[in-house]
Parts: C-alpha cells; structure tokens; sequence
C-alpha cells in the first residue's frame, strides 16, 4: 500500500494532499486512512505543493465604461453546466523579462476551464480570445452569465459585443469585494502554486507549452475536487450527460 501512496503523489506531481491522496486511491478501488497516507508520506520525506496567495493584482476598474450589475450573486450558485462562466487574469512572471497574462474562463457548476488565452499584454483583446474560445468549445446557453471582475477589459465595446452576439448575461463583482470572485481567486492561486513552484518561465514557448498541459492535459481530465465529488471536470461532467441520457 505505501507504494500506492508514493506512486499517486509522485504522479501528480506533488499536487495531491493526504485526502485527495486517499479519494484517488478510492478510485482504484483501495481503501486506505488519511492517517496512513500522512504517516507514509512523512515517513518518506515527501510534502505537497501548498498554495501562496500571489500579487500584484490585475483589476483596474478606472475606467468610464459602464458596470454591468452583479447578476451572478442575484441568482446565486449555478444548477448546472453552462449556466455560469467565471473570468479572470492573472500575472504570468518571465525570467529576465516581462509579464505575460493569462486570461480564464470556468464553468462554475462542473470547475472546467473551458476557455483561455496566454498573451504578452492585458488589453481588451486579450478576454475577447479566451471568450471566444470557450464558446467556440462549449457553444452559447440562453442567459448563460459571463461573470467578471470590473475591469476595463471586461467593460470595452469589443466584449460587449461579443456578449450581444451571443445573447450572454453578463455580470461583474460588487466594488472593492475581494471574496466576489473567489472561485477564480482559488484557481489562478493553486495554478501558480502547483505549475509555477520556481516562480517563472524561462521563455513564451515554454509557458504555452506547460500551461496547455496543465490545463488541458492535467487540471480538466484528471485532477479531482472535492467541490464535485472528487471527480476530474471531464469525469464529472462526462456523467452528468449519462445521468441525463
């Protein structure tokens, strides 16, 4: 059994803890203790990656554009897939250079990343990409609601319109409310914490390149949550379409 602990922490890279640890284990059809799986690791000399809060932050929201209500907290948690998409972006460091921005969305109800885009700059154009992304994925939903922060991208007349052609609901966080858009908050801090443990990309191609696999090939298909029953994103939307079949 130790090896069994060993072999799904050292495969998920150090990003799993004791209880993740033993729900992956429950999968495989091996019932073990936290108790167990923390002795084992400590014996071992083995510790998870633990998430750092991270700055400086990305919202501006000087700007003259208009702030679209807070639609999301009116209706609160979504009931499910394709109901309620979250944004944000997020600082990507370079060794020796620049930032480069990442910019998300996620299904709130399943935790998909189901759309990004990973630029040299922050502007409008940036979340108009990952936007459109996502839809071009995912597909639109009546009064689907893209919710954000009220940063200027997200304000501009290129976004809008993206949000008219589409008929989406669009929603922005209350002022100066750093809990309004946690859920993103929480993934952009483990995302650095698990991908970006050395602090930066030695170069753009290198930051494309891992950030796809994390996303794409890691965080959507495999990694679990507790929020879902600790199911992948694709395992726990792949049997909602059976359940609904």
């Amino acid at each position: 059994m130790e090896q069994h602990i060993i072999t799904v922490f050292k495969a998920n890279k150090r990003r799993y803890g004791t209880r993740r640890i033993v729900e992956e284990l429950n999968h495989q059809a091996l019932k073990i203790s936290r108790y167990r799986v923390r002795k084992t690791l400590s014996k071992n000399g083995l510790k998870a990656i633990q998430p750092r809060s991270f700055v400086p932050r990305t919202t501006d929201s000087r700007h003259t554009y208009r702030i679209s209500p807070n639609v999301y907290k009116e209706r609160g948690f979504p009931s499910r897939i394709n109901e309620t998409w979250v944004g944000d972006i997020t600082y990507i460091p370079m060794t020796g250079g620049p930032f480069r921005y990442l910019s998300v969305w996620m299904d709130l109800y399943s935790r998909k990343i189901v759309g990004w885009d990973l630029q040299d700059h922050m502007k409008e154009s940036l979340v108009v990409a990952s936007l459109k992304k996502a839809l071009a994925a995912r597909g639109s939903a009546e009064n689907l609601i893209i919710h954000s922060d009220r940063g200027g991208q997200y304000a501009g007349t290129q976004f809008r319109r993206i949000i008219d052609k589409h008929k989406l609901t669009q929603s922005m966080s209350d002022a100066d409310n750093p809990y309004d858009n946690a859920h993103m908050e929480s993934y952009f801090s483990r995302f650095k914490a698990e991908l970006m443990e050395g602090g930066a990309f030695d170069s753009a191609e290198d930051s494309q390149t891992e950030i796809f696999e994390f996303i794409e090939m890691y965080y959507n298909p495999k990694r679990i949550h507790s929020s879902i029953g600790y199911l992948s994103p694709n395992e726990f939307e792949n049997r909602l379409k059976q359940h609904n079949t």
